[in-house]
């Protein structure tokens, strides 16, 4: 998790991450970040985020991109 809050600091700082559960809902990371975001996701975990993992759901809290990272390695 240390990991993932790391790289969402350096792509956007500024937001408490450990708190905020409106990423994507209130436009706190806008489409330009999360494709940044996605291929160090990728990178760092060594998962493949497909199409339809990219949904606002999987976006709006850390906890959920941490969640989706987990479901993601397992599979």
């Amino acid at each position: 998790m240390n990991e993932l809050l790391a790289i969402l600091n350096e792509i956007n700082p500024g937001i408490d991450y450990e708190k905020e559960t409106g990423l994507i809902d209130d436009a706190l990371l806008d489409s330009f970040s999360i494709l940044s975001l996605i291929p160090e996701l990728e990178d760092a975990f060594d998962i493949t985020i497909t199409p339809a993992d990219m949904v606002p759901v999987n976006f709006n809290s850390a906890d959920a991109i941490w969640s989706m990272i987990n479901r993601l390695k397992e599979e």
